[in-house]
């Protein structure tokens, strides 16, 4: 695994939610290297409100532990 992330800093709410998105997804894309097989997936679970309730709590958690990193931008 590289390193791709170097810091945890965020200057502002919206970069700190673009941040857990992109963190989100990359633990998806490290857990399932194949694309393939992730694309084929994403149709089964794209309209399950469940799993798109899951997918929220994982990017909420994300989310939380930035905005702790950054002080939440006191």
């Amino acid at each position: 695994m590289s390193d791709w992330l170097t810091s945890l800093e965020t200057a502002t709410p919206q970069e700190d939610f673009e941040l857990a998105i992109l963190l989100a997804g990359k633990g998806v894309a490290d857990t399932q290297p194949s694309a393939d097989l992730r694309n084929k997936l994403r149709t089964e679970y794209e309209g399950n409100a469940d799993s798109l309730t899951l997918a929220s709590q994982v990017i909420a958690t994300h989310f939380q532990t930035v905005a702790a990193a950054n002080n939440h931008w006191k």
